[in-house]
């Protein structure tokens, strides 16, 4: 119906002739039908609706009751509050939707996320904490930690961290820091950190001089998985790659030693690694 005509803004009509064979439709025989008179005359075929929701427009849990007569709402509420165990299921398919990404990650999160995912590289019964795998577990694994949460704010308070560690025991979190750890005290006395960003092989980044006396790679993972060294000079720039320390003292270090000398003459640079002291300075202390 063209706007201007009588009944353009009449909330329902009744439409006795209609013109539909071009390409816009034409109302050309209508009357008005009251909305009481709707409701009375047809109270048997109306149905009440309520709807628990996912508002994307203000980011948020949502509920509204309407008032159907077949597919056409003929009212519509969204002052109701919708219940705790309702919000933490749209919240719980929002996140299923909408992936992972939606939840806050920290580099703390990431790194202990990563951990996890290496040890299940290790031992099969390790819990998986592949996006799939977690998607598919969020009931288990993250509904306890949104409670009280109704929107996408609220979302960016959710302890990720906690809700991983509750996945595993006592006894599974002592293992992750025994098998897994964050950093290795290297000969030097320093704590480096490792690199778990391809669970398959962690990486740890240590300045060559402060390995020296160390005669094998660190293993970690149950002893099961030698950690990628990435031997670095005194500008922490990378000069040898390698998971066999001792081949790389017995072949290559004599080579790279040249090199280091030439760049760095004033740091330590012994002839015998293995029975060096080990420096995260210029030279040892005296």
């Amino acid at each position: 119906m063209r706007e201007g005509q009588p009944l353009a803004r009449s909330p329902h009509i009744v439409a006795a002739g209609v013109d539909d064979r071009a390409g816009q439709g034409r109302i050309i025989l209508a009357a008005e039908l009251p909305e009481a008179e709707l409701l009375k005359e047809h109270a048997d075929s109306l149905t009440e609706e309520r709807e628990v929701y996912w508002d994307k427009e203000s980011g948020s849990v949502k509920a509204r009751r309407r008032t159907l007569f077949g597919a056409l709402a003929l009212k519509e509420t969204t002052h109701e509050r919708p219940t705790a165990e309702e919000t933490e299921e749209v919240l719980l398919s929002v996140i299923s939707a909408e992936g992972l990404g939606v939840l806050p990650w920290d580099k703390g999160t990431i790194q202990l996320r990563q951990r996890m995912a290496f040890m299940h590289a290790v031992r099969t019964d390790w819990p998986d904490v592949s996006d799939e795998a977690l998607l598919h577990s969020l009931q288990e694994w993250l509904r306890p930690y949104i409670q009280g949460m109704r929107n996408l704010r609220d979302l960016q308070r959710l302890p990720v961290s906690k809700a991983l560690e509750g996945m595993l025991d006592w006894s599974g979190r002592q293992t992750l820091d025994k098998e897994a750890p964050t950093h290795i005290t290297v000969p030097s006395g320093s704590r480096v950190p490792l690199d778990y960003g391809n669970p398959g092989t962690p990486v740890l980044a240590v300045r060559l001089q402060e390995m020296f006396g160390q005669v094998d790679t660190p293993r970690i993972g149950l002893g099961k998985v030698p950690v990628l060294l990435h031997l670095l000079s005194p500008a922490r720039r990378p000069m040898q790659v390698t998971s066999d320390l001792a081949s790389f003292w017995r072949n290559t270090y004599f080579e790279v030693k040249k090199d280091l000398k030439g760049r760095y003459p004033k740091h330590y640079w012994p002839d015998d690694p293995l029975q060096a002291e080990p420096t995260s300075r210029t030279r040892p202390a005296k």
